[in-house]
């Protein structure tokens, strides 16, 4: 019984870290050098006030990223995880093809 108890507690430790690690990483790298970051910097050295720039924009990801989480929770309850992946992958191939015909757009 013990056993079966701490292979439960195993699977969702390492199901959270996993999960954690997941979505530090993917955000992190997302954020990199993307126009948020660029203003944020701007900000800070226009400012002179850093402590209070990190503050700001550290609550303003926060709130849009519960944002992002609150509505991904209501579409969750609403459609299949396989559902939603083909949406939003078909979503995601529409915006680059409108970014690359806009590209295109411009070039010729």
């Amino acid at each position: 019984m013990n056993i079966k108890l701490e292979k439960k507690e195993n699977d969702i430790e390492k199901s959270f870290l996993s999960i954690f690690i997941t979505t530090f990483t993917t955000i992190f790298i997302a954020e990199l050098g993307d126009k948020t970051q660029i203003a944020t910097l701007m900000l800070s050295a226009e400012s002179g006030e850093p402590i209070i720039v990190f503050l700001g924009s550290s609550i303003a990801l926060i709130s849009s990223s519960i944002v992002g989480v609150l509505i991904a929770k209501w579409i969750s309850k609403k459609i299949s995880p396989s559902k939603f992946a083909l949406f939003t992958s078909a979503l995601m191939i529409l915006i680059s093809l409108f970014l690359a015909f806009d590209i295109l757009k411009n070039y010729l």
